[in-house]
């Protein structure tokens, strides 16, 4: 059965399993499973660049039967290089099985809130989604703006994802306040009602409640995490607690 975050019967449990080593995430994958573990995601900027090849990649995604999700962002380990490289390296992750991979919505013309309008940016991102598709790998796409955005611009950039090949579209927020909180309950009925592809629309600052129930108002995916270490995101729940609301909220 291929794997897949384009088809499912409820929002999947996505247990982001952060590390600096592979070891690390094999067992957190092992942890995980027996709880109710149905992705994984696996954020190599994170990881230590002895660890950095071919034949780990493949090792990892073949290692669980379940989809992996997986990330490249300009952060930790990956300081310093090229958007061009970290690329080049999301087509090598798809090439050794990675299921769905995670580019960035300003990849090619860095911006505040990582969406970018750049006509030519645009173009390589749309080759960059054909590639990746070309070698087997779904594509989201991901613009991290960090600070409470109104609904038109929210739109804005979701369409843009759209518009350019990804077959899910996220979108990082922020709220500080409970008006802003129910400003971003009412854009995601938004998205619903305006997106052909599948979103993940999540907040972070004081109110960020969507990573907990957003599943509930039209979210693809839970991002959770086994246990809090100092690699993981504070914000993102546990499997335990997520697993919770999911089946609760039936």
């Amino acid at each position: 059965m291929k794997k897949t975050f384009l088809e499912y019967k409820e929002p999947l449990l996505t247990v982001m399993v952060q590390a600096d080593n592979p070891d690390r995430i094999k067992n957190l994958m092992d942890k995980s499973t027996p709880l109710g573990g149905e992705a994984y995601g696996i954020q190599f900027e994170k990881m230590k660049k002895e660890f950095r090849s071919g034949n780990i990649y493949k090792d990892l995604f073949s290692y669980t039967d379940k989809p992996t999700y997986v990330t490249n962002y300009r952060s930790h380990e990956n300081e310093g290089k090229s958007d061009e490289t970290l690329a080049n390296e999301l087509i090598e992750f798809s090439k050794c099985g990675a299921t769905l991979c995670d580019m960035m919505g300003d990849f090619f013309d860095k911006q505040k809130g990582e969406f970018t309008t750049n006509e030519d940016a645009i173009k390589k991102q749309m080759e960059l989604v054909n590639k990746l598709h070309e070698s087997g790998s779904e594509v989201l796409m991901s613009s991290h703006v960090l600070e409470f955005t109104p609904a038109e611009k929210v739109l804005e950039i979701a369409l843009g994802h759209q518009s350019r090949g990804a077959d899910i579209s996220k979108i990082v927020v922020g709220a500080n306040s409970m008006q802003e909180q129910i400003e971003n309950i009412r854009i995601m009925n938004l998205l619903k009602e305006n997106l052909k592809i599948p979103f993940l629309f999540l907040s972070g600052g004081e109110c960020h409640i969507l990573r907990r129930i957003g599943c509930e108002f039209g979210s693809c995916m839970y991002l959770c995490v086994y246990e809090h270490d100092r690699f993981s995101t504070p914000q993102q729940p546990l499997l335990i607690n997520a697993k919770a609301i999911r089946e609760n909220m039936k």
